[in-house]
């Protein structure tokens, strides 16, 4: 069974940082493109940002772009994702994603997390 548990989230002040990890279990790690996603209160999911099965390829939202690092180790079955400068506008529920489909970058996921809460104060 495919399961993918984020971590991490909390309070922060506004210019702090975060760091988000994603565990996932069930599934080939290394075989799968892993994305994370977020969505506010109101709000439709938004992508975030997404990482090549090897880590060599990265594709971020400009809203985060240059704030925002994701990163994964293969050998442990984990996604990170470095959030640093953070203002109000990051608050949300930061989900992960993996998809096994072959398209760089991925037009939609397989599996997704059951997210995590980051809320970030003014």
């Amino acid at each position: 069974q495919v399961q993918l548990v984020e971590s991490g989230g909390g309070l922060v002040q506004a210019g702090g940082s975060l760091r988000l990890s994603c565990a996932a279990s069930g599934l080939s790690f290394s075989n799968y493109v892993m994305g994370w996603f977020r969505q506010a209160p109101g709000k439709e999911r938004e992508f975030v940002v997404t990482i090549h099965r090897s880590g060599s390829r990265t594709a971020y939202a400009d809203s985060v772009k240059g704030r925002f690092t994701i990163s994964r180790d293969n050998a442990k079955n984990t996604v990170y994702l470095q959030m640093n400068s953070l203002t109000p506008e990051d608050t949300a529920v930061y989900y992960c994603a993996a998809t096994s489909r072959v398209r760089w970058p991925p037009l939609s996921y397989d599996y997704w997390g059951q997210g995590t809460q980051v809320t970030v104060s003014s």
